[in-house]
Formats: C-alpha cells, sequence, structure tokens
C-alpha cells in the first residue's frame, strides 16, 4: 500500500470497550500501515440513531469491520481484501 488507509472508531467519550479498541488498534497500526480517527457519536443525532449502545464500531471504505471488540482477525480479513 503506497498511502496509510484510514479506519473510524464511532464510539463515545467515556465508553471503556471504546478505549479499549482505540489500544488494540495502535497495537495493529504499524504492521497494516493505518490511520484511524475517533468519532464521537453523541456530537450529531444521526449517529446516535445508527449506533446507539452499538458501539464501538470499526468502519473501514464504508464497511463495517467489527464492533464492541476489536477483532483481530477481522482486522486482517478487512486489510487482506484491500490489498
Amino acid at each position: 500500500m503506497s498511502s496509510p488507509v484510514d479506519l473510524v472508531v464511532y464510539g463515545r467519550k467515556d465508553c471503556h470497550l471504546c478505549h479499549d479498541m482505540i489500544a488494540g488498534l495502535e497495537q495493529f497500526r504499524q504492521q497494516f500501515g493505518f490511520d484511524f480517527t475517533v468519532v464521537d457519536i453523541d456530537t450529531e443525532k444521526d449517529l446516535v440513531s445508527r449506533y446507539g449502545e452499538r458501539i464501538p464500531v470499526l468502519m473501514g471504505g464504508g464497511q463495517e469491520i467489527c464492533h464492541y471488540h476489536l477483532d483481530p482477525a477481522a482486522l486482517s480479513a478487512y486489510f487482506a481484501r484491500i490489498d
């Protein structure tokens, strides 16, 4: 891959599962060469409607990679598909 892939974590500020997913992503960042943005769903009504309590959600290229917990196998499969 020539440029880093951008992933998005949809979550909430005071969400321990969100913090866990972010920490887990940091461990894979160099291996897969990605950047990620964290979006607080409470800043937009439509995001609250879309995700509600089903957070965190990890998205890449408009598709859900995993939710609630970081799934390393799903993350690997995502990068295998886009490589």
